[in-house]
């Protein structure tokens, strides 16, 4: 399996399960933990696809992507009540979204020859939109727009890294791989230590 579908179903899944846990937090019946499941797997790449003009939109050409993210979300459900901390387990799987779905951003705008600064934006939306969608719906202010929680942060530093890496020759799958870490650790700590952002007044 090329390391491309591999970033692909490991954001999936990712963020299909960061999805259901915000959507049990909230309380949501079957129907509505399917529905933020979706969004949370699949807003942020249908925004980049749109965008590029890759169009019909990914998802909708490939049936697989339905199924996992189905499979994902009835495998939470099964598992929930093994789930201690339900709001770390979130912050886990959805740090590890932004890091798949940051390099498959990015990777999706080399393939159209964009500069690195446009992959950048690219990764970043990609990475962080559908969790946008995800907490619009969930009624909640988004992760990207608070002051107290760095979100698309990460992904920027870590697309940063990701053109760094490629200056220095570095083996591509270790670049895809270093990168998936950086974004998933700096988001990590920055949880865990409280760091943010200062304010814009």
């Amino acid at each position: 399996m090329e390391f491309f579908t591999i970033i692909n179903i490991g954001g999936t899944i990712a963020f299909a399960i960061s999805g259901t846990l915000a959507g049990i937090r909230k309380q949501l019946d079957i129907f509505g933990l399917l529905v933020i499941a979706f969004v949370t797997s699949i807003g942020g790449g249908t925004i980049r696809d749109m965008l590029i003009g890759h169009l019909p939109v990914r998802w909708l050409l490939d049936s697989s992507v339905i199924l996992l993210i189905t499979g994902t979300f009835i495998l939470t459900i099964l598992l929930k009540n093994h789930i201690e901390k339900i709001d770390k387990t979130l912050t886990l799987f959805d740090s590890l979204g932004l890091g798949f779905f940051t390099l498959r951003g990015i990777q999706e705008g080399l393939a159209i020859q964009l500069d690195m600064s446009a992959c950048i934006i690219l990764g970043t939306i990609t990475a962080c939109f559908g969790g946008l969608i995800r907490d619009i719906l969930l009624n909640e202010i988004p992760y990207l727009l608070r002051k107290e929680v760095i979100y698309a942060t990460p992904c920027i530093i870590g697309g940063l890294c990701y053109f760094l890496m490629k200056q220095i020759a570095l083996p591509n799958e270790l670049i895809d791989l270093l990168t998936i870490l950086i974004i998933f650790g700096i988001r990590i700590l920055a949880v865990k230590k409280n760091i943010s952002l200062p304010r814009g007044g």
